[in-house]
């Protein structure tokens, strides 16, 4: 049962964000399949990163999402997870984390420890400033660039470009999705754009995000020549975008949920596919 439970509250479902961009750079990186090895030790890699990002923050924010009415149901504030137990997840995690990098090549476990220093400090950083989405952004962006890493030993300018799209994308839906806890952020006196210069500013910037999202796919998709596939789903993604922005506004934010977890778990698989097939034409 404390299994089931964590993983529900790590939310192991949202893994289909990142885990997508994480095999873009590992195909891209290899033009194609880089065999069974390089692709299960950057799935052991992905799943153990995200699992102690996620373990992480919901240690870290146990107080605060106990007084939260969106977020007090969660495992913690129940008392279903005891803050130990979920430490101690997060704690194996870094340490698959690091076998992982290990069994990649020397870069990636020269990188591991960094890469673990922000899966766990971002957590903090909505403590003490508003640019804490696209710290998170970043954060996921690595993904990607990680995956190039594992690769090819290297980190070259398509693996930049992926990681720059995926820390835009990030941040966009996030400063969406922080538009749901304006007053509370205030009360709390955490830091987001929403609670700081209010959900029209807030929405604005993530349709700027979304916009260099678009712009540096086709970075990507250019510098590594991809075939007409690929822009077709980029056509695609972009039309995704218009469409979740389409979904809220200032005064309605009743279909966040949609905006945030459906359209964005599309955007993901959508261009994962694309890129695939983008190569073989």
């Amino acid at each position: 049962m404390k299994v089931k439970y964590f993983f529900e509250a790590i939310k192991v479902e949202h893994t289909v964000f990142a885990l997508p961009f994480a095999y873009i750079g590992m195909i891209l990186a290899a033009r194609g399949w880089p065999g069974w090895r390089i692709f299960l030790w950057i799935t052991v890699a992905m799943v153990a990163a995200r699992t102690l990002a996620m373990a992480t923050n919901r240690v870290v924010d146990r107080a605060v999402d106990a007084r939260n009415p969106r977020t007090a149901n969660r495992h913690l504030p129940l008392g279903l997870l005891g803050p130990w137990e979920v430490g101690a997840w997060a704690a194996a995690s870094a340490a698959v984390l690091l076998l992982a990098a290990w069994q990649l090549n020397p870069l990636c476990l020269a990188l591991a420890p960094v890469a673990i220093l922000f899966l766990v400090g971002y957590n903090y950083t909505k403590f003490f400033t508003w640019t804490s989405h696209w710290i998170l952004g970043l954060t996921d962006g690595a993904a990607a660039a990680g995956a190039w890493a594992a690769v090819r030993g290297t980190i070259d300018l398509p693996a930049y470009l992926l990681w720059f799209a995926v820390t835009v994308w990030i941040a966009g839906f996030d400063l969406l999705y922080a538009c749901q806890d304006v007053e509370f952020d205030r009360r709390e006196r955490l830091h987001a754009v929403p609670a700081r210069f209010g959900i029209p500013t807030a929405l604005r910037w993530a349709r700027y995000c979304h916009l260099l999202t678009v712009l540096a796919l086709a970075g990507a998709g250019w510098v590594t020549g991809l075939g007409w596939p690929y822009w077709i789903g980029w056509l695609a993604v972009g039309g995704l975008f218009v469409y979740e922005h389409s979904l809220v506004s200032a005064s309605d934010l009743s279909r966040l949920d949609m905006a945030f977890f459906n359209v964005n778990g599309y955007i993901a698989l959508i261009i994962f596919a694309a890129t695939l097939a983008g190569l073989r034409f």
